[in-house]
């Protein structure tokens, strides 16, 4: 079975900054993708960031040039670095780890207040 454990997350004011971190245990296929997604109250979960064994990245629009998502293959670890954060940032954030399956942490709550 595989586990995704996500840590990192808490209450900051608007410009700090968090680093989430979420590692994978478990039989894990090398080649897979790793990502975070993000849900606010009443809205759809949507990707934040995604990065790929190979170390390809991809954002969502409204965090370019603020987030930066790291991966560390030995440790099965994927990194979010928020910076700048702002109050719409808030939200539970999720892992997510696609190999054949999809697997999902149990979130970590972000809050950013103004």
């Amino acid at each position: 079975q595989v586990q995704l454990v996500e840590s990192g997350g808490g209450l900051v004011q608007a410009g700090g900054s968090l680093r989430l971190s979420c590692a994978a245990s478990g039989s894990i296929f090398s080649i897979n993708v790793m990502g975070w997604y993000r849900q606010a109250p009443g809205k759809q979960r949507e990707l934040v960031a995604a990065i790929i064994s190979g170390g390809g990245t991809n954002y969502a629009d409204s965090v370019k040039g603020r987030f930066s998502i790291s991966r560390d293959n030995a440790k099965n670890t994927v990194y979010l670095q928020m910076n700048s954060l702002k109050p719409e940032d808030t939200a539970v954030y999720y892992c997510k780890l696609r190999t054949y399956v999809t697997y999902w942490g149990h979130g970590t709550q972000v809050t950013v207040s103004s």
